[in-house]
Formats: C-alpha cells, structure tokens, sequence
C-alpha cells in the first residue's frame, strides 16, 4: 500500500529523541521518507524507555491499538528500538504482539539489514551493547519543525549504576564522542538557522574524550560549543551532583550565552536512602553544589528530580526530603514515585516495602511543597525583563507566543513584533506555578 514510509514514535527522554533523529537519517539514507500519519506508514518504530514501569505499559498499550493497522495492511512492519527493546526482547517478539523487529540502543545501524531480513516474514532482532558506538558520523535528521532548538548528543551509556536506574543495562558503557564531530555539528546547525542547542548524555559532565592527540572535559568543550558565536544559545543536561564541579560552574558563568540553569538531581534528601541508592554523595555534598552554584551564577535557577517511597524509606526519610526541597528551594522538579525495574541492584537486593498508599501519599506532599516553591520562584521575576527565544505560539492562545528565558522557565506574551525563533525582551507582568505571562518591550533584540 505504501513503499517505505517511516513513522517513528518516541516515549521518554531528551536522549530518546535525539536517538530518533540519528534513526531517521539512517533510514532516509535507504530511501525511506518521514511521514506524520500512521495510517501512512510501511513502517512503524516505537522508540522506547525503561526508566520507569508507566513508560513501558504506554508502549504494550500502543501496541494493541496498533494491530488495527496491521490488519488492514498486512505489509507494514512494526518494530521498537530503545531500551525497552533492549530489556524485553523476547518477551516483545511473542507472535501476539505484532512486533517484526526489535533493535537496542546500539544497533541502528543494523536498522537496514534488521528490515532486509523481515521482508519473507521472518522477525529480527539485534540488542548487542556496543563499547565505541557514539554515532558521530551521522548526522541527525532533525525532526523538530520549529528549526529553534536542536539536541546534539555528546555521549552514550552510564557508569553510575544507582540502584533504581536500568540504563547501564540497556545502554551499555560510558563512552564519549570526539569533540570536533560535536563543534562541526553545532556550527552546522547555527549556519542552518538554529538559535539553540542542548548537549545530551545520560551525565554530561562526567563527558571527557582522550586520544593521542586531544583530551578535553566537560567544561572545556562547553566552553568551545558557546564560542562559536554569542548569538548561539547553549543549554545541557543532565548533570550528576558528584561530577559537578567549581570549574564547570565557573565555565557556564563566563558565557552570557550558557543558560543560567541548572538541572541537578537530588533524588532524596536523606544520607541513608542516598547511599542504598548508590548516588555517590551525601546531602551536604549535594547543598555544597547548591552553594556554589548560588555563589558563582546566582541568577541560575535550579532543578531536580526526586524519587518518592524508595526502598525502605522512613517518614524520617520522607521528612528530610522536604527539608531539603525547603533549605533548596528548587525552582522546578520532576517527581515519581518509586517503581521497581527489574534487573536493578534495588530489585536484586531490597525489598519494595513502602505500601503504595504511603508512596502515593508522599509523592503528593513533594509535589504540593514543590508547586509553592516554583510559584514563589516565578512571582520573584514579576517586574523583571528577559531575552526570550521564541519558541511558536501558546499552548492555550493562538494570539500569544511563547518561549524560554535562558532560566529555562516559560514565557508567554503577547506578540508585537516578534516571530518564531528571534531573541526578544519581555517585561514580566504575572505568572503562573508553571508559566511566567509578560509583555514584548519594544527594544526587541
């Protein structure tokens, strides 16, 4: 019905997007065109995560509406790639699933060959981890229709291995790409039009590439990335508290066009779930960060992912959680409830014992605590002008725009004469828990 059409589905993080990209190229590169419509698909890839249980239950889901399509055209190949294929494999390949290919992490280049091998009807598989894939000479199809903002991937792979965290699993080891496939791939995107970037890794600071010839470290290549021009704004994520270092801190205050933000998972305010969780710091190691980063950017925000109900978590716990969010005062945060993964050292070693009415219920006080600090964050810039770069228009307005302020916090506004993907200064005049609502000055950049 439909000769090589691709439509690519993607659950889950920056990285998972940014995966989807290098997907696209290699495909496009076999003949096969992006299409926006299912329904116009020969081939389907559901590009997946594992982080947490409800991410992979979307996916089962996805698949049962999916088989629809199947029946009313045979030919169309569905396949998943990510982790989840990773991690699941055979279980995804079971004849009921519908499912013709699955590919992890590693194996996007074997993409074409997988498909080559379903086409008598044979299903294909490849999950092998790779230690030097990095994909540095693909360049990604980008897939963002604004052309405002654009990922590059700097790395692959986690060393971490916190114990709720199944991503050393599917993703393999850390390793780094060069530094000059990165620049050349920045620069490429500057000249086509793209005001900003974000540097990708599953712990971008803990990036550092070595060979006869060249080392380099985080900082300094995100120093190299912000001088390609001042006009190119440069953001990245995530960090690890325990790779967080003065250098790097001092290195994203020396740039104007380093966004002042910061993201910096806690997890948990407690020592003793921090170290059951393998995080590799204290809490007064983590507040030390916090400190410095006050000190040296004290116009960046910060934010942080928290973890509710982990394994063997007290109302103690809990407590010292909430007053580190208080002592903090993040200006936003992701916040889960904790869900076993199997084949994490949790699900190997300790017992899921927090009830889930109990996790539930403390996830909601993490939740209230962190709505009141992010409302009081937003109120402290009423009266305040930033350069925004804007993104399109409103979510809720056709006639406003909206756009990111280099704190990272949304702002919407009322347009005078700005368009999408220009600079502009806007006054802010109210705000949102979620949203700062400003005006455009007329002095735009």
């Amino acid at each position: 019905m439909f000769e090589n059409r691709l439509f690519i589905e993607t659950y889950g993080c920056q990285m998972n997007f940014s995966d989807s990209e290098i997907v696209a190229s290699i495909l496009s590169s076999e003949g096969y065109s992006l299409v926006n419509d299912p329904h116009q698909a020969s081939l389907i890839l559901i590009n997946t995560c594992s982080i947490r249980e409800k991410a992979e239950e979307r996916v089962w889901k996805r698949l049962r509406e999916l088989k629809s399509l199947k029946k009313k055209n045979p030919e169309l190949k569905i396949g998943i790639i990510g982790c989840m294929a990773e991690r699941l494999y055979e279980e995804l390949l079971f004849a009921g699933h519908g499912v013709d290919l699955v590919a992890g992490p590693d194996a996007y280049r074997f993409l074409p060959e997988l498909l080559s091998n379903t086409l008598q009807g044979a299903q294909a598989a490849n999950i092998q981890l790779s230690f030097e894939e990095t994909y540095e000479d693909i360049e990604p199809l980008r897939l963002d229709p604004s052309g405002v903002s654009a990922f590059i991937s700097i790395m692959r792979g986690c060393e971490n291995f916190c114990a709720y965290c199944v991503v050393p699993l599917t993703r393999g080891k850390e390793r780094s790409r060069h530094p000059e496939t990165i620049l050349n791939e920045a620069r490429n995107l500057f000249q086509r039009g793209y005001p900003e970037i974000t540097l990708l890794g599953q712990n971008v600071n803990s990036y550092y590439f070595k060979n006869a010839h060249l080392s380099m470290n985080f900082s300094d290549l995100l120093a190299k990335v912000a001088e390609i021009h001042p006009s190119l704004r440069v953001r990245f994520t995530t960090s690890h508290p325990k790779d967080l270092s003065d250098k790097l801190i001092s290195t994203i205050a020396s740039y104007p066009n380093i966004c002042k933000s910061v993201h910096l998972a806690v997890q948990s305010g407690s020592d003793a779930i921090l170290k059951r969780m393998n995080r590799k710091y204290t809490r007064n190691e983590f507040l030390d960060r916090v400190r410095s980063i006050r000190k040296m950017i004290p116009e960046s925000t910060i934010s942080t992912d928290i973890i509710a109900g982990f394994c063997g978590e007290t109302e103690e716990d809990h407590r010292q959680t909430l007053s580190l969010m208080e002592e903090v005062g993040f200006d936003s945060a992701f916040m889960f409830r904790y869900s076993e993964r199997p084949g994490t050292l949790a699900a190997r070693k300790y017992p899921d014992d927090v009830p889930s009415e109990v996790k539930a219920r403390r996830l909601q006080e993490i939740i209230d605590l962190q709505h009141w600090h992010s409302l009081r964050s937003n109120r402290q810039d009423i009266g305040k002008t930033f350069e925004v770069l804007v993104e399109g228009s409103s979510k809720r307005s056709r006639a406003m725009l909206s756009g990111r302020n280099s704190q990272n916090k949304m702002v919407v506004f009322e347009p005078k004469k700005a368009t999408r993907g220009q600079y502009v200064r806007v006054r802010i005049t109210g705000c949102t828990q979620a949203t700062l609502i400003g005006e455009e000055m007329e002095d735009d950049l």
